[in-house]
């Protein structure tokens, strides 16, 4: 681990902060007439998602740290666990569907996904970007609509509701981004 000081923060940067894990998810520079400059950063925590505003002076230092990252598989979910396997070692973990939170919908049989380790603890799960899924339910088109601004829900083979353009009908694969959860494109 190596200390940082306070001003040298940057967002996505994870950090030791009171006894925590915490990753930088906004900054901003002041450097007000009287006083000091200081860095007021946005922390979320890595463990429970709370969030904290905190400002940090030069003189002020934290300790930076890195989360290892693996390969895993996930496999299937066991209640509200999730079974994932290591890609290298073939062992298998356990994990709440909550650490994945809204992105767990975009789960797939055999998805390989990184997981962000600290002490060899999970603390997060990252799916791809972009998932393939197959519209299984969509809105008829309304007419008069103009086709530029006009989009209709769909709900998706995992249940997921999307909205898409008009010309997406029942039984289309298309590409969804999984954090925005909103289409992309159709798929080739």
């Amino acid at each position: 681990m190596a200390k940082i000081s306070g001003v040298e923060i940057r967002p996505g940067n994870n950090i030791e902060y009171e006894g925590g894990l915490w990753r930088a998810v906004k900054i901003q520079h002041t450097q007000p007439g009287k006083g000091g400059a200081y860095m007021q950063v946005e922390l979320k925590n890595l463990i429970d998602g709370r969030k904290n505003n905190v400002r940090f002076r030069s003189a002020e230092s934290v300790e930076r740290i890195r989360l290892d990252t693996k390969d895993f598989q996930y496999l299937y979910a066991e209640g509200d666990m999730l079974v994932f396997m290591d890609q290298e070692t073939y062992e298998q973990i356990n994990l709440p569907a909550e650490l994945l939170g809204d992105a767990a919908d975009f789960l797939q049989d055999g998805m390989e996904v990184t997981l962000e380790m600290y002490d060899e603890r999970p603390i997060s799960v990252q799916l791809p970007d972009t998932i393939e899924a197959t519209v299984v339910e969509a809105d008829a088109v309304v007419k008069g609509q103009t086709a530029s601004a006009s989009y209709k829900p769909a709900i998706l083979d995992n249940g997921v509701r999307v909205m898409v353009p008009p010309h997406i009908v029942s039984g289309t694969r298309i590409v969804v981004d999984v954090y925005a959860r909103e289409y992309v494109k159709r798929a080739d």
